[in-house]
């Protein structure tokens, strides 16, 4: 019997590097934006265009960690080593394929996605300039994720923490060469996370020829069972495009609601979206010891550490409601000036917090059932839960809402869509048909 101290030891020496990873992968967006400001208002929308294309590529692609993790620590935790690395390498084959495909089909439409977004030909221009230099850094973008996906189920956070801190920094030193040195421009700033993308996934290449030569497992290509691999791929990449959807649906709602709405939602949102890194992690910690549990054959201790990690999700949604309420009044001004976004973000802010302890649920329990290899209900559920907070976004629409109210509201629609997702997800873990053990699910 695992006993709770132990049990906590794991969660946290898990949680804890991968939450320095998540923080460590905005750093390179955030290098670029900081560096291209500088060149000047077309260029920086430029950036804009092109980097939201790309992080939605690499957005729907975490698929590859999130089948590869649950896939390596169950043959992991059923003592099967080499097919644990066998498996993770499958991972990162089917990552760099699909890098490749994703490479080639966005430089024969940039031009079309460009023009949608704008019809300026200085931000045009400076647009096509960063696509078409950073989608070259997809391939080993992807290989990094998968590569992340086999090192989680190994039960290794701490070395994708190290390459992620360790690409930004690269990242940062590359784009000021490139940009102001070399003066390549927007295009020296693609160039320079495209070349550190690529040096990241040498690492974790490096490191998985490594394992395959400690183990006597082969690195030639392969995706596993293709029709496997490729099935499950297809319903995480549903499940996570549910997840996009209902995200472009808030930012669209409070654009409807006005220009100062909107800003209060955007800066609110970015409150929200750092806040819930801390959750990313606990859901990151979940899949791998999950997995291994399984593949260890162990139902009742799955069911434990399930219990435990709801409790930690929890927890840490109160800690995070009861910060973020204490600095309500104070956390706009780090973000705007003007003073009808500040009137209505401390609103703002306390009732997005309120949710935080049902969005504590939420990631914990979905990384228990990615652990667990459960895509398929997640991606049902994503879709059940999307028309929930479609239809009561409308709903407030159709109210036409306004000011503080409308914000408040809207808030309250997607606390709503977090709570449809927590009663499904624990509908699904209150029962065993999820609990699948052994190597293989």
């Amino acid at each position: 019997m695992t006993a709770p101290t132990s049990t906590s030891k794991r969660i946290l020496a898990l949680a804890v590097p991968a939450l320095g990873a998540l923080v460590a992968q905005p750093l390179f967006v955030m290098t670029d934006t900081a560096m291209v400001g500088h060149l000047g208002e077309s260029v920086l929308a430029g950036l804009s265009i092109g980097a939201t294309v790309v992080t939605t590529l690499v957005g729907l692609m975490v698929f590859l960690a999130y089948t590869t993790t649950p896939l390596v620590a169950r043959r992991l935790g059923a003592g099967d080593l080499p097919g644990a690395v066998r498996a993770g390498i499958d991972g990162m084959w089917l990552g760099l394929g699909c890098g490749i495909a994703l490479l080639l089909l966005g430089l024969a439409i940039a031009p079309s996605v460009v023009n949608a977004f704008t019809e300026d030909p200085f931000v045009r221009e400076a647009a096509m300039s960063y696509l078409t230099v950073s989608l070259w850094g997809l391939p080993g973008m992807l290989l990094v994720i998968a590569g992340t996906g086999l090192l989680r189920g190994l039960q290794d956070t701490k070395t994708p923490l190290v390459v992620a801190v360790g690409g930004a920094i690269v990242n940062a030193g590359l784009n000021a060469l490139l940009i102001y040195g070399a003066q390549l421009g927007i295009a020296g700033s693609a160039l320079g996370t495209a070349i550190a993308e690529t040096l990241m996934a040498v690492v974790y290449v490096l490191v998985a020829m490594q394992a395959a030569r400690d183990n006597g497992v082969s690195i030639g290509p392969g995706i596993g069972k293709p029709r496997e691999a490729l099935t499950a791929s297809s319903l995480m990449i549903l499940r996570t495009v549910t997840l996009r959807i209902a995200l472009l649906l808030l930012t669209w709602a409070g654009a409807q609601l006005g220009v100062s709405e909107l800003a209060a939602l955007q800066v609110t949102y970015t409150v929200y979206n750092v806040l819930v890194f801390t959750l990313d992690a606990l859901a990151i910690a979940a899949q791998a010891i999950i997995g291994h549990d399984l593949g260890a054959g162990d139902g009742s201790a799955v069911k434990r550490l399930v219990r435990i990690l709801v409790w930690w999700g929890i927890g840490l949604g109160v800690l995070l409601l009861l910060l973020t309420a204490a600095l309500s009044p104070v956390l706009g001004h780090l973000f705007v000036t003007d003073y009808a976004v500040l009137d209505l973000l401390p609103g703002a802010l306390l009732v997005m917090a309120l949710f935080l302890p049902i969005g504590g649920v939420v990631f914990v329990l979905d990384g228990v059932l990615i652990g667990a290899g459960d895509v398929k209900y997640l991606a049902v559920a994503g879709v059940v839960t999307l028309a929930v907070f479609a239809a009561a976004v409308f709903a407030l629409l159709g109210a036409d809402p306004g000011g503080q109210a409308g914000v408040n509201l809207l808030w309250a629609a997607f606390g709503l869509f977090l709570a449809a997702r927590a009663a499904t997800l624990v509908l699904r873990v209150v029962g065993d048909r999820w609990i699948v053990l052994g190597a293989a699910r």
